[in-house]
């Protein structure tokens, strides 16, 4: 047994040597004067999204508590990116996996996550997810990796090359390398506890700003200080918010939040990609809606710097939906008054 754990992990570790690191990319926004903006491209990891950073930390978390052999099926309840990439690691490793997720789920998510031989596992909403994940992981003998709660612990936040870790590497020749802030969503609440750690142990000034879409329980949670809030909906901007506050939020590492409108994440979205040709998905809209918020408080204080957040996935997953006219209209609504709302800013 430990021979063929010592194996896995090895197996995980030459996949990260193998992987290059993430670009750091600069946006042009000329009305900005003396601010630089940064989106780090999570995208163009192996299976696509940052979440190939969290589900390869679940898995070498599991492996090295002793928790995956190799007859373990491992579980995951996800019907998004998390599932994908914990699928490419399982079968890296050679065991079975099996993602627990709503009937509705879309086509296109349950093939991304069978190219890379995971499972489905199907049930009628998404709030049946997490029981039957711990349900269908003790049926067949197997590990529940439960993302929202082991995120903020899997992953070391001292270093290691984690995306804390490289950002700052990375800023390290910019003109402010020391970033004014960094500001992002939060989907478990794992990179921003990893981001927000990181920070004060390396003695940074910078701001962690946390940015929340509609529906979700963490922007009310923590302006009222209650982690027992709950909103009892599902977040219209996929990957991001949650009906109620997950075990990996840590709200202490956290110097602001904003909540950003689901029509402000859609317009800037299809923003950046006509204005930019990067193609994201709607979390790196609440992302980008974000950084435009803080960079319009410093422009109004006469501050300088940089500000920072995240490109979580690319958006050729999303054609059929947020780049999508009719879907927008019909599950966003209008989002003309976000779109002009973003050309008066960037004059």
């Amino acid at each position: 047994m430990r021979a063929w754990n010592k194996k896995a992990v090895k197996l995980i570790q030459a996949d990260f040597q193998r992987s290059a690191d993430t670009h750091l990319l600069k946006l042009d926004i000329p009305s900005y004067a003396g601010i630089d903006f940064y989106l780090k491209d999570e995208s163009r990891h192996p299976t696509g999204s940052l979440k190939h950073r969290l589900a390869r930390s679940l898995f070498l978390y599991a492996l090295c508590n002793g928790q995956i052999t190799e007859d373990t099926p491992v579980i995951e309840a996800s019907s998004g990116s998390t599932a994908v990439s914990e699928a490419y690691f399982a079968r890296l490793i050679g065991v079975d996996f099996y993602a627990v997720m709503p009937r509705s789920t879309s086509a296109q998510k349950i093939s991304l996550i069978e190219r890379y031989g995971g499972q489905c596992h199907f049930v009628d909403c998404a709030t049946q997810m997490h029981g039957a994940a711990k349900q269908l992981a003790h049926d067949k003998a197997g590990v529940f990796m439960d993302q929202f709660k082991y995120a903020e612990r899997a992953t070391d936040w001292r270093g290691n090359n984690n995306i804390a870790q490289s950002i700052f590497s990375q800023m390290q020749e910019e003109p402010h390398p020391i970033p004014y802030a960094v500001v992002m969503s939060a989907g478990t609440g794992g990179t921003s506890a990893t981001i927000g750690r990181y920070i004060r142990y390396q003695g940074y000034d910078t701001q962690l700003w946390v940015v929340d879409p509609d529906n979700s329980a963490f922007y009310p949670a923590y302006m009222n200080g209650d982690m027992s809030h709950r909103t009892g909906k599902s977040s219209r901007i996929e990957g991001i918010g949650r009906p109620s506050v997950e075990a990996s939020f840590v709200p202490g590492v956290i110097d602001d939040m904003l909540q950003v409108p689901d029509e402000c994440s859609v317009a800037a979205m299809r923003w950046l990609h006509e204005h930019t040709g990067h193609m994201a998905g709607p979390s790196t809209g609440t992302n980008l809606w974000g950084l435009l918020l803080v960079a319009d408080q410093m422009r109004q204080h006469g501050h300088v710097g940089s500000v920072i957040s995240l490109m979580c996935d690319a958006g050729e997953r999303y054609l059929d939906t947020y780049y999508n006219d009719v879907w927008v209209a019909e599950n966003i609504g209008d989002i003309s008054t976000a779109k002009a709302r973003l050309e008066q800013w960037l004059v």
